[in-house]
C-alpha cells in the first residue's frame, strides 16, 4: 500500500480505479518557409472554432456549474478577439512560420508577461492563455482533446487541469479529482466544487505508476491510498456508505423550516450568479436568494447592457422564484471582474480600487439604469436591493437618493413599482464599525465574509502564496460580525450573511447564538445548513436572541434576554 498527501478542496470519499490524463503533445515545425496567407487562414479558422467552442464550454457549465463557473469561458472567448494577442501570433506567421508555430510562440510570450505581474488575479490569467493555445494546437493539429478518462468511472490525476479540460469531463464518469499543482483559489478547485466532487491538489508525490490501480482518495484526511490494505478498506468503505446515507437524508428535509430546536427560525437563502441557477434554488429549497449577482449580467454581455436587457433578466428570476425573497446585489464590477466597455484603468490594487458602489456613484446614468430596472421589475416578486462596499453614510444617503430620483422618473411614466426592501453589504471593517449609523437608513444588512476578512486581515484572497497566513476564523473577522448583528438588532434591521463563511458548518452555532436572521450559501450548501440548523437547541447557549416581533414591521426583530 501506499498513501499520498495532498490539499483538500472538496471532502468525501472516492473509490475506484486511477486514471492519469496526459495532456496532448504536438510536433511543430519550426521552419521559416510557410506561406503567410495560408497560414494566416488557418489561424484565423482555428480562432473561430475555438471561440465556439468556448462559447459551448459556456453553456455547458451554465447547466452543470452554474454561472460563477460560466464566466470564465466568457472570458476565454472574448480574449481570443484581444488585438495584442491576435498581433503577436500574426508576427511571428508574417516571417513565414507556421501557423502552429505562431500560436505556441505568441501565446506563450503573452501568458509570461501576466505570469510577471505582480497582481494576482492577473497573475492567475497566465493559466487561462495557455489554455487558450492548448485549444487552438488541438484544432490545428487535428486532435480532438476529448478523450479525458476512461470508459469507466475513476479517479483523475493530473499535473493540472485547465478550466475547458475540468467542464469536459463527464461527471458520471468520474469519482473524484487529483492534481500535483493548482490552488484553493484555481479554476480546478472552483470547477470541482461547483460539481462537489472528492478533490485534493497539489498531491506532489503521486506518480504515473498509480495508472489503472484500486484507490480510496479520503477527503476528509487530504490524502490518497493506492492499493490499500484490508482495514483502510473497510473502513473508508463504511465511510463513504454513511455520506450517500447522510445525502439521502438530506432530501427528506425538503419543505421542512429551518428551525431549531427551541423555535428559532434562520432564512436560509442561496448565492447565484444568473437566471441560469433558477432551478438549483427551488432543486435544493432554498428559501429565497441572499445574493443575486448581479455583475454576471455586465459579464456576460460585450457592451454596456441597457435598461431593457437588465430588466428582462431581473423580472425572470423575480417571477421564477416568487414569492420567495430575492436580494439583487447592484453592479459589483471591479477589482477580480473586468469589463472592457467600462475603460476601467489599471490599479497597483484593484481590491482597494475603483470598484461596486464606488463607478456607481461617479456614473450616476450607468447607476440609474440598473436602478430603473431593478425598481421595473420589483412589480413582478419580492425584490431586495443591495448595495456593495459601502463604508460611510453618505455614499447610502446618495444611493437612496438616486434611487428616489429613478422612482419619481419612472411613476412620471407611470410605470408600475412593486413593494421592495434596501441593504448593503457590510464586507469592510468601516461599515461594521459605523453599522449603527448605517442601520438607520436600511432595512437589512448582509455581511460579505470574504472581503470583510480579506480586508480586516489586510491578506488578497487572490494571492495563492497568503494561503498559509489566512484565518477565516480570525477572532476578529467575528467581532465584527458579532457588531454588526447587535447594531443592525439596535435599529430594527434584519441581519444575515452572504459569503462563504455561511456555509461553514463549524460556525452555523456561533452565528445562529449571535442571532443572525439569514444564510446566503451556495445552493448545494442549503440542506446541510438546514440539517445544522435544525440540530441547535439555543437554551443551551445561555446567550440573547433575537426573536420575531409581530408589533413591528414584518421582517424585524427586537432582543429578549434569557
Amino acid at each position: 500500500m501506499q498513501s499520498f498527501n495532498g490539499k483538500k478542496v472538496v471532502s468525501g470519499i472516492a473509490i475506484g480505479k486511477i486514471k492519469i490524463y496526459k495532456t496532448s503533445t504536438y510536433e511543430i515545425n519550426t521552419a521559416q518557409n510557410f506561406d503567410p496567407d495560408n497560414e494566416t487562414k488557418r489561424f484565423e479558422d482555428a480562432r473561430l472554432i475555438v471561440q465556439r467552442q468556448q462559447h459551448e464550454l459556456y453553456e455547458k457549465a451554465l447547466v452543470t456549474t452554474g454561472q460563477d463557473t460560466a464566466g470564465i469561458f466568457e472570458a476565454h472567448e472574448l480574449m481570443l478577439d484581444d488585438e495584442d494577442l491576435i498581433e503577436a501570433c500574426k508576427d511571428f506567421i508574417n516571417d513565414k512560420y507556421c501557423a502552429e508555430y505562431a500560436v505556441q510562440t505568441g501565446f506563450d510570450n503573452v501568458a509570461q508577461t501576466f505570469s510577471e505581474m505582480e497582481d494576482e488575479y492577473f497573475k492567475a490569467r497566465s493559466a487561462d492563455v495557455i489554455d487558450l493555445k492548448n485549444s487552438m494546437l488541438d484544432v490545428l493539429s487535428g486532435h480532438s482533446g476529448e478523450s479525458l478518462q476512461a470508459n469507466e468511472p475513476v479517479i483523475l490525476v493530473a499535473e493540472d487541469l485547465a478550466p475547458s479540460e475540468t467542464v469536459k469531463l463527464d461527471k458520471n464518469l468520474l469519482l473524484g479529482l487529483i492534481t500535483r499543482q493548482g490552488s484553493q483559489n484555481s479554476h480546478t478547485a472552483i470547477l470541482a466544487r461547483s460539481m462537489n466532487l472528492p478533490t485534493l491538489i497539489q498531491c506532489h508525490e503521486i506518480t504515473d505508476d498509480c495508472e489503472g490501480k484500486f484507490a480510496i482518495l479520503d477527503g476528509y484526511n487530504s490524502c490518497v491510498y493506492i492499493e490499500p490494505d484490508e482495514n483502510i478498506v473497510k473502513e473508508l468503505t463504511a465511510k463513504h456508505e454513511e455520506d450517500i446515507k447522510k445525502e439521502k437524508l438530506l432530501q427528506e428535509l425538503k419543505g421542512l423550516p429551518s428551525v431549531t430546536k427551541d423555535g428559532r427560525k434562520i432564512r436560509v437563502y442561496a448565492n447565484i450568479g444568473g437566471i441560469k441557477d433558477i432551478n438549483a434554488v427551488i432543486e435544493n429549497d432554498a428559501e429565497g436568494v441572499g445574493l443575486f449577482r448581479s455583475e454576471f449580467v455586465y459579464l456576460d454581455s460585450k457592451t454596456d447592457p441597457d435598461e431593457d436587457t437588465q430588466f428582462e433578466s431581473y423580472k425572470r428570476v423575480l417571477q421564477d422564484l416568487s414569492p420567495r425573497q430575492v436580494i439583487i446585489r447592484t453592479c459589483d464590477i471591479g477589482a477580480d471582474k473586468q469589463v472592457d466597455y467600462l475603460n476601467l484603468e489599471h490599479e497597483e490594487n484593484p481590491a482597494l480600487g475603483f470598484r461596486a458602489i464606488r463607478i456607481c456613484l461617479t456614473r450616476p446614468e450607468f447607476f440609474k439604469r440598473q436602478l430603473r430596472a431593478l425598481l421595473r421589475a420589483s412589480a413582478f416578486g419580492n425584490l431586495g436591493i443591495m448595495f456593495p462596499m459601502i463604508i460611510s453614510k453618505s455614499e447610502l444617503l446618495r444611493c437612496k437618493e438616486i434611487l428616489s430620483e429613478c422612482q419619481k422618473e419612472l411613476a412620471a411614466e407611470n410605470v408600475k413599482i412593486g413593494k421592495f426592501e434596501i441593504g448593503i453589504m457590510i464586507e469592510t471593517p468601516a461599515a461594521a464599525i459605523c453599522a449603527d449609523d448605517l442601520a438607520e437608513e436600511v432595512d437589512f444588512f448582509s455581511i460579505g465574509t470574504n472581503d470583510l476578512t480579506q480586508y480586516t486581515c489586510a491578506i488578497d484572497r487572490q494571492n495563492a502564496n497568503l494561503e498559509p497566513f489566512s484565518d477565516t476564523h480570525h477572532p476578529a473577522v467575528l467581532k465584527l460580525i458579532k457588531m454588526t448583528i447587535d447594531a443592525g438588532h439596535r435599529h430594527n434591521t434584519w441581519v444575515g450573511i452572504c459569503g462563504e463563511l455561511g456555509a461553514d458548518l463549524s460556525l452555523t452555532r456561533e452565528f445562529v447564538s449571535m442571532g443572525i436572521d439569514e444564510l446566503s450559501v451556495n445552493p448545494k450548501s442549503v440542506l446541510p445548513l438546514r440539517a445544522a440548523i435544525r440540530d441547535l437547541d439555543l437554551k443551551e447557549l445561555k446567550q440573547e436572541i433575537p426573536v420575531e416581533n409581530n408589533n413591528s414591521k414584518p421582517g424585524f426583530f427586537r432582543r429578549l434576554f434569557k
